[in-house]
């Protein structure tokens, strides 16, 4: 790939497409004025399941560590589960989109995880509530959360009555027997799936996240968004015949051993190579830097925190790299050579591992809106082309969308007008899961359009 020049170019054209950076002038092109109506909305067919490729003695003190600890931090007691048939029932004013996605999770949850689950309209015989509430109603309760799941309630207003209480304490389970999961009903389609993997697959499992993951929604960085082969294959040990509700840390690390042999053969007979745990210091310092308080020095000030404490650990991992994603989102405010930096190094340490393929792809997002704003549109090419395929598996349509837009916007800089239109209009389709509200798709496709800079006109 060509060396990428004039850093200033670089801040333009990543303010442009970063989730807090807004366009301070008008779109110098727009991609939309001839696209109305928009094309109809795209989905994916089916998932793309990878099964986990690391050593199973690995996987079983992952599953240790997501299975008896909260994501506070606090140790939980027991292992616990749905004992049984479990149904589901939905409750509020549900999206179009949540049927086909709701349809398409359950069964992968019945084929890849091995867990009986269906739908109920009756609500004396659900386990699971899952109710749509709106983003704002959901939000002013729990500020921090776009979804969540709690046990022992059944419904909103139930849940309400009770916020305060001991009874949402997941540590005081000994089984589950009823739970619920809240999410928000006006977002986007992709959103609204997101939350059903995440929530869900919490309800049935695992209560923590894990930053040390790379393979995994059960991770805080939010690459992942739809369950992989890893989540399903814990899934399905959680819900292996020789565990059940109760039991203890020590009697499940006893049998996991055995269960993941039947269940992973390929990770069996190897040796693991555990990485150093977290430290909580550093988690602390990734909450500040990306949660939505405090002001933006003291949110960069944060992230180079968190960014020395990897360092100092020697993680030089997934986590160091997502240190460094997060510092250089946070230095697209005129500090052009600290983002760029990072982003460049936060790219090679995921480019050393298959599994962070969908991670590297947000970073080259970035530098493919550089190549373009620069005026170099095959290499603009180059970059969405070696990282399509990974995005497609990740089943991320916004990040599509956008990659897509940008191979559209060069195409028609290299005069192949045709293409650009076709790969315009699948664009806009993706977009329309990712984005969902028309005006957004559109604010987007002009967004990216306005990053390539207008030909000179030819003297007279």
């Amino acid at each position: 790939m060509p060396r990428m020049r004039n850093l200033a170019l670089l801040t333009a054209a990543l303010l442009a497409l970063s989730a807090c950076g807004t366009p301070d002038a008008p779109p110098q092109r727009r991609a939309t004025g001839e696209m109305a109506p928009l094309p109809p909305m795209k989905v994916f067919a089916g998932p793309q399941v990878t099964r986990p490729a690391r050593p199973n003695p690995e996987i079983a003190r992952d599953f240790l560590d997501l299975t008896f600890m909260l994501e506070s931090g606090r140790a939980l007691p027991v292992m616990t589960r749905f004992e049984g048939p479990i149904a589901l029932r939905v409750l509020g004013p549900a999206p179009a989109s949540l049927e086909g996605d709701l349809a398409r999770l359950l069964a992968r949850f019945r084929t890849e995880a091995g867990i009986d689950i269906a739908r109920t309209p009756a609500a004396d015989r659900a386990n699971i509530t899952v109710e749509v509430v709106p983003r704002a109603t959901l939000q002013r309760a729990v500020p921090e959360a776009a979804c969540f799941v709690v046990p022992r309630v059944t419904s909103w207003g139930d849940f309400m009555a009770n916020r305060r209480s001991g009874a949402l304490d997941w540590s005081t389970l000994r089984t589950r027997d009823t739970v619920a999961v809240f999410i928000p009903g006006d977002v986007p389609p992709q959103e609204v799936r997101d939350c059903l993997h995440e929530e869900l697959a919490q309800a049935l499992g695992p209560l923590n996240d894990l930053y040390r993951l790379t393979d995994s929604v059960f991770n805080d960085d939010n690459f992942h968004t739809v369950l992989t082969g890893f989540d399903m294959l814990i899934l399905r040990a959680t819900y292996a015949p020789e565990l059940r509700s109760g039991m203890s840390r020590s009697d499940v690390a006893a049998r996991l051993p055995a269960i993941l042999a039947r269940l992973n053969p390929a990770g069996a007979g190897r040796g693991a190579a555990p990485r150093p745990p977290t430290s909580r210091a550093w988690i602390d310092e990734i909450e500040r830097a990306l949660g939505p308080r405090g002001r933006p020095a003291a949110r960069k000030r944060a992230a180079r925190r968190a960014v020395a404490i990897a360092r100092a650990g020697g993680w030089n991992d997934n986590r160091l790299a997502f240190s460094l994603f997060a510092l250089a989102r946070l230095s697209l405010d005129g500090n052009d050579d600290v983002a760029l930096a990072a982003f460049l190094e936060a790219a090679s340490i995921y480019a050393r591992d298959p599994a962070t393929s969908v991670h590297g792809a947000h970073i080259a997002v970035q530098l493919a809106a550089f190549a373009l704003s620069s005026g170099q549109p095959q290499s603009a090419l180059a970059i969405v082309d070696a990282n399509t395929p990974a995005v497609v598996a990740a089943e991320n349509a916004s990040l599509l969308s956008t990659l897509l837009m940008i191979k559209a916007t060069a195409l028609r800089d290299l005069g192949r007008r045709t293409e650009s239109d076709r790969l315009r209009a699948d664009a806009l389709g993706w977009a329309r899961y990712g984005y969902g509200d028309p005006r957004e798709v559109l604010r987007r496709a002009d967004e990216i359009a306005a990053i390539a800079p207008i030909p000179a006109e030819p003297a007279s």
